[in-house]
This record gives structure tokens, sequence and C-alpha cells, in this order.
């Protein structure tokens, strides 16, 4: 919404936003409504109205309330995860980077794991793709590259943008996010690429967090213009530069920013079945999206 002039939104922005009192260096347009300290997506436990600090919700949580109803949860309603706050971003970097290594050390693994419709391969000499029943080949291009400056632009692009989205929606939901939005993008791509035409990179989950960090911060009341600057710069390549599927980074994009959208617009008293009927439509959308392009290839 438009902000009229000398409003105390815009005051706000002039001046910078504050840090979180947790975390220093973290910009945050969000304070807990009990003790009105500034917090960041990670510091934020859903509440009844508003958002609390982890330390107000500990202090509130005394006789009269069951163990959980205490127990502090993030935007989406997740508990807020012991431990690692990075940790499944952790993880799908180092598969990405292992698959990266046995790549380079047999470079047929591409012709066996990345996506193509349907097409004979020279190097196994054998028909191959989806629509020949390798249906694998959506979800192993996610996490396939051949040159080192893709695996570097997407590994980047994992780190800076999964780990506040992993910190703001919780490990199970923010994995769900980044492997729905791999696969529409994969699915996009197999739908409207040649079929012969191979594609393979995390690009298509890494837009996908890019669209749900565009939500994220506009349910947050954050100022959207950095990210919609790289939003339009990444935008940009895709249509620009050559050897880009823009399918997947599209498909992705767009599954990401819906699924996003149902995890922290849920309403509480509903959060679980709006989460996971939204989670279950992109992956039904997938599922006829490939099923139609199989059947129009075989």
């Amino acid at each position: 919404m438009d902000q009229a002039p000398g409003s105390p939104d815009q005051h706000q922005a002039a001046q910078g936003l504050p840090n979180c009192y947790r975390h220093p260096g973290r910009e945050t347009g969000i304070t807990c409504t009990r003790c009105e300290r500034p917090i960041c997506p990670e510091c934020m436990v859903s509440a009844s109205v508003g958002f609390q600090c982890p330390q107000c919700v500990r202090g509130g949580s005394g006789t009269g309330h069951s163990a959980t109803a205490g127990r502090p949860r993030t935007i989406a309603g997740s508990p807020i995860a012991a431990g690692d706050p990075r940790l499944v971003t952790k993880i799908l970097l180092g598969i990405n980077v292992a698959v990266f290594i046995a790549v380079l050390a047999d470079p047929v693994l591409v012709d066996r794991l990345d996506l193509v419709g349907l097409a004979r391969s020279r190097q196994l000499g054998q028909v191959v793709g989806v629509a020949d029943g390798e249906w694998y080949r959506l979800v192993t291009s996610m996490f396939l590259h051949q040159q080192i400056w893709h695996i570097a632009f997407n590994m980047l692009g994992l780190w800076w943008l999964g780990g506040p989205l992993e910190a703001a929606l919780g490990r199970v939901r923010y994995l769900a996010l980044y492997m729905l939005s791999g696969l529409a993008g994969s699915a996009l791509a197999y739908l409207l690429a040649p079929p012969n035409e191979g594609a393979l990179g995390a690009s298509g989950a890494i837009f996908g967090l890019l669209g749900a960090t565009i939500v994220l911060m506009r349910r947050m009341n954050y100022d959207l213009r950095p990210v919609l600057a790289l939003l339009a710069l990444n935008l940009l390549f895709t249509f620009t530069w050559g050897g880009i599927s823009w399918q997947a980074h599209i498909g992705g994009l767009v599954a990401g920013a819906v699924i996003a959208f149902g995890l922290v617009h849920a309403p509480p008293r509903h959060r679980s079945l709006v989460q996971f009927g939204t989670c279950a439509l992109v992956l039904l959308a997938i599922a006829f999206t490939v099923v139609l392009r199989t059947l129009s290839l075989t």
C-alpha cells in the first residue's frame, strides 16, 4: 500500500531500520508485541497478535499453559529448532557440492542425471529421458552442475537466501519449499523446452527461494526494493544470456512465491491444513504437468 508523505513508515525508512536486539547487525522492521524490542525472523515467535521474542515467550509461559503452548515458534508456526539454524541449508549445499565433485570424476553422470525429455544419448548409446520412464531426472537435475561458475552462483544464492528462510519458516517447511520449487522448475522445463534439450542446476530451487523471500519480506513489512532489484537483475540474465533454462527459473519462482504465501499467511486456527494443502496443490500441479508432457511425447 502507498504511504502518505510524512507517515511513520516513511520516517523510519529514512532513518534506517533498527537492529535485532539478539542479533546486532540484522536490520528489522518487526518489534516484539510485549517488550517492543526489535526482532529478526530467527527470533520471531508467532503470537495471537503479532510476534514475540523468545525471552518474552519463555517469561510468559507459566502455569495454566501446556508445554507446547509456550514453545517458541517461527512466523510459519514451526517450533524453533535447537542447534544450527542453517542445518538444512548446509546439507543441501553439501549435496550439490558432492554431486559436482562426482561429475568431475565421471562426466558421464551428466548424461545419466540431467533433465531431458526424450532423446538418444550418444554417450550412453540408448534412448533416455523422463518420458522414457526416468522420472528421477526431475530431482537429480536439481543437484547437478558442470561449470564451477554455475555451482558457485547457485550456492551463493542458496546460502544468502536459504539461511534466513530456514530460520523464518522452520526446517521441514523450508525443505518442502526448496524441493517443490526445484521440482516445479524441472516440470515447466520438461513441458516447454525441446525434448532433446538437456537442463541441469539448482537455479529453479534458488528462484523459488527468491520468490519466497519477497513474500516473507512483504509479510513482515520490510523494504522490498533491494530484493525486487535482485529479482529484476536475475530475470534480465535469464532472458538475455544464452544457455539458460528460463522455464526452470520461472517455474521455481512462481512455485516458491505460492508456497511461501500459504506458509506465512495461513490462519493460526487452520495453519497446518492450509500449509499442507498449499504444498499438496503445488505437488499436484507438478505431477499433472509431468504426466501431460509424458503423454504428448509417447
